[in-house]
Parts: C-alpha cells; sequence; structure tokens
C-alpha cells in the first residue's frame, strides 16, 4: 500500500486532521452547523471526510492503540498486567480488589459519555445529511454515508450494551418534537432505558440497513471505509449477543458469498510487511502510518531483552500471556499440551513443537526473535518476576508469567526512534466462522452439528490440526468446550475472551475464586531446565459477582434523567 493510500486509509481513524477544518470544530457539535453549509457540505470530498469522523468509536476500542484501560484481554484468564496500578492500568485492581466497582462507578469500563459523545455526533451528522446532504448529492450518494454512519453508531451502542445491559436509545428521530434527540428541549433528557432485548434488536436492525446500502468495495483512495462485509460480519458477532442463532448463520454465510475467505498464513494477518494479501479475510481494519500516524504497541509490549538490542529503547511488557493461555495450545501434530506428559511423548521442550497460533502470538522460553532467543529463565535476559499486589508496583518490564505477547509485533522495526505503525485487525473471517460454529450449535446441535463442525475445523484447518469429529463432540455442550477453547487460542490478544465470558455466563466459573498463574523457568540449558507453573496473581483469588455481568450507571445519568434506572445489585 501507497504512501498517499495510507494516509487516505488512515483519515479514517484519525478524523481527518489532514483537511483544511481541525479536528476539534469537525466534531463540536455546536459549531458543525455554521460551518456546513459553507465549508463541510461543499463538496463530496469534504463530506467524506466528515463522514469517516464516525469511525473513531472503532479507534476508542483499539487493542493496539486505545487507552491503556482497554486492552480486555487482560480482564479475562489468558493475559495479565504487569502493574498494580501504573500506567493508567485497573486489570489487577479490577480482578483481585472487592470494592473496585461501586455504585455509579464502572471505573475502567465506564464508557457511558463517551460512547454517547459518539452517538450524539453521529445523529448531528445524520440529521445534516438530510438537511444538507440530499438537495446537494441525491439520496442514493447519500444513503451509503448514512449507512456508514448507522453502522459506526450501532457500534457504539454495542460497546455500551457489553457493559450496562438495556440502554436509552437516541437517534436523530426520537427527539421530543420528532427530530434531533441532542438533549436541547427537556423531554429529550428524560429517557427510560430499552430492554437488553431491544437495545440489541435495534443494534441489528441498524447493521441490518447499513449493510443492504454498503458497497461491497470502495475504490483504492478510501481503502479502510465499511463494506457489505463489515456490516454482515459485525451482524454475526453482535446475533451471538442477542441470541439470534439464525441471524448470525445467515450473515456469516453473506460474507462467506461476498468473498470472505481465510488468508494462508496466520502470523502474517498481524503483520504489516507480511508479504500476504489479507483483503478477504480483513472484514474491518484500523490501519497507520509509519513515521507518521503511530502508536506505541510495540514499547507496551516488547520483550524486556529489547531494551539492550534496542539502542534506548523503553519496553514495558505491559501485558503478557498467562499459562491459562499458553497450555490451551497443541502440538503441531495435534496432541493436547499437558504440563504432566509432554516430556513422555518426545518432545525436546515444551514449547518448540506446538501449533503455528501459538508462536505467531507468544513469546516463550527459546522463542527466536531478531537473531536472538527470548530468555525468560531466571537470570535470563527477559526473566521471569513475580507479580505483587502492592501500590505502585510493576514488573519494569519482565514478565510476570514467564510468557510475552508475540501478536503484531512487527520484528525488525526500530521502534525505539520511529514508534508502531501496525493495523488493528478489528473484525476477521475467521471470527466469523467461528461465530456461525457457535450459532449452529445453538440453534440445534443434533440437527446441525455437520454443519457446526465444519466451520470449526476450517479455522483449524489453516494451521493444518487435525479436525474436530462427532465423537469428540458427541453433544452440544462437548462441542462448546471445543468451540470456546478454539475462540480464545485463534483470537487471543484481540480483546473477544472478557466479553465471550460475559455473554455466555462463565465469568463467575472462570474468574471468580480463581487465579491466573505463569511459568517459573531454572537451570541454563534446555537439557536442565526445570518447569514449575507458579501462581501469578500474588496467591490472591479473583473476584466476579453476579453483579458485574451489569454494571452500574454513571451517577450523573441517574440523576438527572428522571426516567433512568440504575442495574440490580447497585
Amino acid at each position: 500500500m501507497n504512501r498517499k493510500i495510507n494516509k487516505i486509509v488512515f483519515s479514517i481513524v484519525a478524523l481527518c486532521c489532514a483537511t483544511t477544518f481541525s479536528c476539534v470544530d469537525v466534531l463540536d457539535v455546536n459549531e458543525t452547523r455554521s460551518l456546513s453549509d459553507l465549508a463541510i457540505w461543499s463538496s463530496e470530498e469534504s463530506v467524506d471526510r466528515y463522514v469517516v469522523a464516525s469511525y473513531m468509536t472503532f479507534k476508542d476500542e483499539s487493542q493496539v492503540s486505545s487507552s491503556r484501560e482497554r486492552f480486555y484481554d487482560s480482564y479475562s484468564d489468558l493475559m495479565k498486567s504487569s502493574s498494580w496500578d501504573q500506567w493508567g492500568h485497573q486489570y489487577n485492581r479490577a480482578l483481585l480488589s472487592p470494592n473496585f466497582f461501586q455504585k455509579g462507578n464502572a471505573n475502567g469500563f465506564d464508557i457511558w459519555a463517551d460512547a454517547y459523545g459518539r452517538i450524539r455526533r453521529a445523529n448531528v451528522l445524520l440529521d445534516q445529511i438530510t438537511e444538507w446532504g440530499v438537495p446537494r448529492f441525491g439520496n442514493d450518494w447519500c444513503d451509503i454515508r448514512r449507512a456508514e454512519v448507522r453502522l459506526c453508531r450501532a457500534f457504539s451502542y454495542y460497546r455500551l450494551i457489553r457493559v450496562y445491559g438495556g440502554v436509552i436509545i437516541r437517534t436523530e428521530l426520537t427527539g421530543g418534537d420528532g427530530g434531533l434527540d441532542d438533549g436541547a428541549i427537556e423531554a429529550n433528557i428524560h429517557r427510560a432505558r430499552a430492554t437488553e432485548a431491544e437495545s440489541w434488536k435495534f443494534v441489528l436492525d441498524e447493521l441490518e440497513w447499513a449493510a443492504e446500502r454498503l458497497p461491497e468495495s470502495w475504490s483504492t483512495q478510501w481503502t479502510g471505509r465499511a463494506t457489505k462485509k463489515t456490516a454482515y460480519g459485525l451482524i454475526s458477532r453482535m446475533a451471538l449477543f442477542a441470541k439470534e442463532w439464525q441471524m448470525a448463520v445467515n450473515a456469516a454465510e453473506e460474507v462467506k458469498r461476498l468473498g470472505g475467505d481465510l488468508a494462508a498464513d496466520y502470523a502474517k494477518l498481524f503483520q504489516v510487511d507480511g508479504g500476504q494479501d489479507n483483503s478477504k479475510e480483513l472484514l474491518f481494519t484500523l490501519y497507520f502510518l509509519k513515521d507518521e500516524i503511530t502508536h506505541n504497541f510495540d514499547l507496551r509490549n516488547r520483550p524486556f531483552g529489547d531494551r539492550t538490542t534496542h539502542t534506548d529503547a523503553v519496553t514495558l511488557a505491559e501485558h503478557v500471556p498467562t499459562a491459562e493461555l499458553a497450555d490451551l495450545y497443541e502440538f503441531s501434530d495435534s496432541t493436547p499440551f499437558s504440563w504432566d506428559t509432554w516430556h513422555t511423548l518426545g518432545y525436546a521442550d515444551p514449547y518448540t513443537q506446538r501449533e503455528p497460533r501459538f508462536h505467531a502470538t507468544i513469546f516463550a522460553n527459546g522463542s527466536p526473535w531478531e537473531g536472538r532467543n527470548i530468555e525468560t529463565f531466571v537470570g535470563g535476559t527477559d526473566e521471569f518476576t513475580a507479580f505483587q499486589t502492592t501500590i505502585g508496583f510493576s514488573t519494569n518490564g519482565k514478565t510476570s508469567t514467564g510468557y510475552y505477547l508475540r501478536k503484531y509485533l512487527q520484528e525488525g522495526h526500530n521502534f525505539s526512534t520511529n514508534q508502531s505503525y501496525q493495523h488493528d485487525a478489528v473484525l476477521r473471517y475467521a471470527e466469523v466462522l467461528l461465530n456461525k460454529a457457535e450459532a449452529y450449535a445453538e440453534l440445534d446441535y443434533a440437527a446441525n452439528s455437520a454443519q457446526a463442525l465444519a466451520a470449526l475445523n476450517e479455522v483449524r484447518a489453516r494451521v493444518k490440526l487435525d479436525p474436530r469429529t462427532a465423537a469428540e463432540a458427541p453433544d452440544k455442550e462437548a462441542f462448546m468446550e471445543l468451540l470456546r477453547r478454539e475462540r480464545a487460542v485463534e483470537l487471543a490478544g484481540e480483546g473477544f475472551r472478557f466479553w465471550d465470558l460475559k455473554r455466555w455466563r462463565l465469568a463467575e466459573t472462570v474468574i471468580d475464586g480463581q487465579s491466573v498463574h505463569g511459568v517459573r523457568i531454572t537451570g541454563n540449558s534446555v537439557a536442565n531446565f526445570i518447569y514449575a507453573r507458579v501462581n501469578a496473581d500474588d496467591n490472591q483469588t479473583r473476584i466476579f459477582p453476579e453483579r458485574y455481568y451489569y454494571l452500574s450507571l454513571p451517577s450523573a445519568e441517574v440523576a438527572n434523567n428522571n426516567l433512568c434506572v440504575d442495574n440490580d445489585g447497585w
């Protein structure tokens, strides 16, 4: 992708900062109307740059560039934050402090004001498209832009519903006078929450409306904007939350019909210059631009030893994989991993012969990296440091589990002077296949087991693992166990696990009363290494009571909105 296209692609993320209008002006609801007639609505290009500002809701959730409170796998059993409360991290406090979440305060999950800010801006834009866009550019052209904005607005509602359950649905047509619901009149302020089912229906209806009108592709000038595949892929995801199983299946089939497919090499999906065409699998992606539009993913996640191999580099290892994740990956011959049996099966060490997704996702002791091998053994360059629940504590850039995160890191990139620019694979066809597999199982596993297994095995076939069989999954419960395992290893580090546990209602089982683990290695060579699986939570247990499934609404909303009622348990 050349530099011109990259800049334009990133304008979707960067809110059009390269235009003649400042980002602040474009997004300031109070200013847009005065700008509209004279500037924003003067040409198709200026309107497009205003429309793509709506995509910022995706950047808010980015797993490579968003705020430090939103690397969601570190709220689950798969990843662990290496600090107690440094760098704005709240992960360990959220998991280990009984009073961290309180009435009126969802802490790191509090997105109410931010998400409704995005929604309000979307509503203003939709209102203006009707007023200013249609007379100038025609309804068909405007409907495509409406579809983009409504898709982005639906994503903002999706973010809210995951945290709070039923939400207040505000659109450009729900105001007290039948118009813009912007809080300008008293009646607009006081709105009751829809039920969770009603909220999901609204989101899915919006995505279906968008899917019908979005193009199948954009010109290369606008690579990165949402397409029909994006909309149907998101429907397949969100229909699982809504328990609309047939809708999830149908949407997944639409993605396939439109050309969705798996890329050949799993590892190259996450590499900027991997030499592989990922376009059929990456259904929606946030792009960045080397040396110009960057982030700090490498600094935050590279192994400790990179401090010496890169001049003046700082590495923090903020999020590291747990043994719970590492132990899920099979060997490349499809043999399950076990600490009790690996050494009796003829493997030289626990890691070298693991399946490809292990090596693409995790750095373990001995992993090759930039001309050296990762050394997490005690005394090694990247050695393990025990985590402590002490105010101000961090591992100072060393792993607290014996593992480092490999996914998305760009080998050979001089991050210490040029920062990071890797893309964020927000929506992949592999996820759509797993969504379809789960939906088939939930519909009627006895009738759909072949289709469920086929979708699951398509994901496994990419990394040359043996297919799961009907004998391994004789019923829905057995299949779901395999499905959950596959989602964990396929999507690790991409922000799914915590939300999966919530929608499966398994967070109390997997998180509450549990601890995550790491591996402490002693010895100085493969022949005499001793591997000890150790508690990585400072010998404490984690907390997830039932009321955490729906966190408390902000106090200001409940106080100011007479019709808004907080969730039970708060």
